[in-house]
């Protein structure tokens, strides 16, 4: 049975969806967790996350299955909160062995921000909280590992950050996750001497509670022709390859990019009335 018992993580954008999931597979194997949030009760502004809650934060629900939790609030594209952040929760639990950096996420319509016709503020804002948060949270927490000669990194992307969109659309958002996949290569280069392994997870169509309303609404046909499986993913799909590479079963594997997403990558759809 693999474990984590003894060692200290942190997840960022944990207070809810994919965050909260991965924290509590940590939590579940034995680590404790520290969660970096914006607002450690984001999930009130969706009730669907809300109802998944069984305790009044995340960091509550960690501390119910017997392990030290500790939470911090920061705007993830801000350094000096990312550095303040980590450095309170590393006090709390002991310097940090297993990072995650979850915390990102889109804005505007999904049909926006073509590559040639961004809405700037959006394009700034997108690649703050994906591409430059992954980078400051990674430097604020790598000493740690490179001092104690172990550590377990995992970036997340998507399967956005590995193909482009036919029409260009979303390409803040796209941009920067395939910025995360090869800032993420270059950091298993230079901390592999230091046994740190570094990778990436890359979700797919992935039915959170806050998106399954979403996937309806559009019609979810719409996303489902584009999956192999045929299917969407779930979170638990996620934190199953996030346990995969925090724990020895990963021992040898750096700089490599997980696809969680059925199959969807590489996949050239022939009759698009499927």
């Amino acid at each position: 049975m693999v474990t984590l018992k003894g060692q200290n993580a942190i997840v960022t954008g944990a207070a809810r969806g994919l965050g909260r999931e991965y924290a509590l597979r940590l939590a579940s194997l034995g680590a404790n967790v520290g969660v970096i949030d914006i607002d450690l009760k984001s999930f009130e502004e969706f009730e669907a996350e809300k109802k998944l809650l069984t305790a009044d934060t995340v960091t509550d629900e960690i501390s119910a299955l017997g392990v030290r939790s500790a939470g911090a609030v920061a705007d993830i594209g801000n350094r000096e909160q990312v550095y303040a952040a980590v450095e309170d929760i590393s006090e709390k639990l002991g310097d940090i062995s297993i990072l995650i950096c979850n915390a990102g996420g889109g804005m505007g319509p999904m049909d926006g921000n073509k590559a040639s016709q961004m809405n700037w503020e959006q394009f700034h804002a997108v690649t703050a909280r994906n591409y430059f948060g992954t980078v400051y949270t990674c430097n604020a927490v790598a000493p740690m590992m490179k001092k104690n000669g172990y550590g377990k990194i995992v970036n997340v992307a998507s399967v956005g950050g590995l193909t482009a969109g036919s029409d260009g659309s979303y390409a803040h958002y796209a941009a920067a996750k395939a910025a995360v996949i090869h800032y993420t290569k270059l950091l298993a280069q230079e901390l592999g001497p230091y046994n740190i392994t570094c990778n990436v997870i890359a979700p797919g169509f992935i039915s959170t509670a806050r998106l399954v309303e979403g996937y309806k609404t559009a019609g979810e046909e719409k996303f489902t022709r584009n999956i192999a499986m045929g299917r969407f993913g779930t979170p638990e799909d996620c934190a199953k390859a996030v346990e995969f590479l925090t724990t020895d079963m990963s021992s040898y594997v750096s700089g490599a990019v997980l696809e969680v997403t059925g199959g969807t990558v590489g996949r050239i759809l022939m009759n698009l009335e499927y």
